[in-house]
C-alpha cells in the first residue's frame, strides 16, 4: 500500500485543483487571492454610480481567466447593499437551446429561488400569484412539500430549474408564448423585482454567468438581434460574453451602443511584456507571476512542489488562471498514479519531469483540434502578435478555444498559448526562443 499520508496530501491537492470556479462563500474564503482587482473595482463603480439603478453591464474576458470567481466575489461584496441573484445559465438552461426568452425567464426563476432561500418576506398573496403564474407557464402542479422545512415556492422553483434544463417542450412553449409578447415577461420580471426590493429594502442585482461558454453563433443571435429585450428589465444585470464576440465589428458596436459603453473586460495576466516575448533571456513580470503562484499554493502545499516548479506551471499557463489550475490538476493526477504504482516511495514531489508529462498531455489535447488553416493563423500570430485577419472566424475560434490569448496594455495584441507555441516549435513551424 502507498504511504497513506502522502496519498492523502496529493488527493487533497487534486481535489483542490478541481475547485474552479470558486462560487461558494466557504470556497472564496479558503482559496480567494486578490486577483483582477481593477475589473472588480470597475464593476462596483458601474453599479454603485448608476443614477437610474438599472445598469446593464457586459462582462467579458478569456474563458478561464477567473471571471466566474471574480463575479462571485463581486456579488458577495455587494450583498449587504443589494439583493444579489448570481446564477449560471449552464445550470439553468440546456446550453444548445439558450435564447433571449429563456434567459429572461431564467432571471425570473432565479430571483424567486433566491428570495425563497433568503426567506424574503413577500406577502403571501403576491407570492401565491407569482407561484400560479410560473406553474401555469411550466405546466407544473403546485403540491404541498414533503418537508415542513421547505416552502412551496422553494420546491416549485427547484422543479422549474430542472425542467428548464431537461425538457425541450417547456422551453419551446415559453418561446411560443413570449416570442411576440416579450413585454408580458418583462413586466412580470419587474413585478418580481419590485416585490423583492420592497420586502428586502435592497436594490436588485442579477449576475448571469457562463453565457461566455455559448457558441459564437448563438451569442451573435442573442445579443445582436435581441439585446433590446435583454436590456428592458428595470433593475441591474451583468451579462457575460466571450471575448471573441468583441472582435465582431457589428456585434461589438451593438453592445457598446445598447450598454452605453458599460463593458468591462477582464484581461489575462501579462507574464511578459510584448517587447520581451521573443528574447532569449526575457525579463518577466514577477508581480503577476507571484500572484498566480499564490493561487497555486492555496491549493497545493509548497512542500510537494520541487523548487521552481510552481513558477514554470505559471509560465506554461500564459497567465490564464484556469489553465494554471488545469496544469496543476494534471500534475496531481500523474503523481497519484505514480504513488500507487510505487508504494515504497515516501518522499514524492511534483518534479519538472512530472510537469513535462502533464504539458505533453495538454499539448496533445490542443493538437487534436487544429487543422491546416489553424496552423497558418497561429504561425502568423506568433510572428506578428496579430493574425492577418482578426475578424476571420477561424481566428475567433482559436481565441475562443485559448489557442490564442489576447493581451492588453496601451494596445491590444495577441500571442500563442505557451503550450501551443511548444507544439508549433516541435512541428518546425516556428523557431521559439523562449
Amino acid at each position: 500500500m502507498p504511504d497513506d499520508s502522502l496519498l492523502k496530501i496529493f488527493q487533497k491537492s487534486y481535489q483542490n485543483t478541481d475547485l474552479t470556479p470558486l462560487l461558494q462563500p466557504e470556497q472564496l474564503a479558503k482559496f480567494w487571492v486578490e486577483y483582477g482587482s481593477a475589473s472588480l473595482e470597475e464593476l462596483v463603480q458601474l453599479i454603485e454610480d448608476n443614477a437610474s439603478r438599472d445598469a446593464k453591464i457586459i462582462f467579458s474576458g478569456h474563458r478561464g481567466c477567473g471571471k466566474s470567481t471574480l463575479l462571485a466575489e463581486f456579488g458577495r461584496n455587494l450583498s449587504d447593499r443589494y439583493f444579489v441573484a448570481f446564477f449560471s445559465i449552464a445550470e439553468t438552461i440546456e446550453m444548445s437551446d439558450v435564447n433571449h426568452i429563456n434567459i429572461l425567464f431564467a432571471i425570473a426563476v432565479n430571483l424567486m429561488l433566491r428570495a425563497e432561500q433568503e426567506q424574503i418576506n413577500i406577502s403571501e398573496s403576491i407570492k401565491n400569484a407569482f407561484y400560479k403564474w410560473f406553474a401555469k407557464r411550466t405546466q407544473i402542479e403546485v403540491e404541498t412539500p414533503k418537508s415542513a422545512e421547505l416552502s412551496v415556492g422553494f420546491d416549485l422553483f427547484k422543479i422549474i430549474t430542472g425542467k428548464l434544463k431537461t425538457e425541450a417542450s417547456i422551453r419551446n412553449e415559453l418561446k411560443r408564448e413570449f416570442e411576440r409578447n416579450i413585454s408580458e415577461l418583462v413586466a412580470k420580471l419587474n413585478e418580481i423585482a419590485a416585490a423583492i426590493q420592497g420586502a428586502s429594502k435592497k436594490e436588485v442585482l442579477v449576475i448571469i454567468d457562463d453565457l461566455d461558454k455559448l457558441d459564437l453563433a448563438v451569442v451573435r443571435s442573442i445579443f445582436q438581434e435581441h439585446i433590446k429585450a435583454l436590456f428592458l428589465p428595470g433593475f441591474s444585470i451583468v451579462y457575460t460574453i466571450p471575448i471573441s464576440s468583441l472582435r465582431d465589428i457589428s456585434l461589438s458596436a451593438t453592445l457598446r451602443t445598447e450598454a452605453d459603453d458599460q463593458i468591462v473586460i477582464m484581461p489575462v495576466s501579462k507574464l511578459l511584456a510584448k517587447g520581451e516575448r521573443r528574447k532569449l533571456n526575457p525579463t518577466y513580470q514577477d508581480d503577476a507571476i507571484e500572484v498566480l503562484c499564490e493561487v497555486l499554493h492555496k491549493r497545493i502545499p509548497k512542500e510537494i512542489l520541487e523548487s521552481d516548479v510552481a513558477r514554470h506551471m505559471v509560465l506554461h499557463s500564459g497567465g490564464v488562471l484556469r489553465e494554471l489550475i488545469r496544469i496543476s490538476n494534471r500534475c496531481c493526477r500523474i503523481c497519484l498514479r505514480e504513488i500507487r504504482r510505487t508504494p515504497e516511495q515516501t518522499d514524492f514531489k511534483v518534479t519538472p519531469v512530472v510537469l513535462d508529462e502533464a504539458i505533453k498531455d495538454l499539448r496533445l489535447d490542443f493538437e487534436t483540434t487544429l487543422g491546416k488553416t489553424d496552423y497558418k493563423i497561429l504561425k502568423e500570430t506568433y510572428a506578428k502578435f496579430l493574425p492577418e485577419d482578426p475578424k476571420e472566424q477561424a481566428f475567433l475560434d482559436l481565441l475562443h478555444g485559448l489557442d490564442v490569448l489576447e493581451y492588453r496594455n496601451s494596445e491590444v495584441w495577441y500571442d500563442v498559448h505557451p503550450i501551443v507555441m511548444d507544439l508549433l516549435q516541435r512541428k518546425g513551424l516556428i523557431n521559439a526562443s523562449n
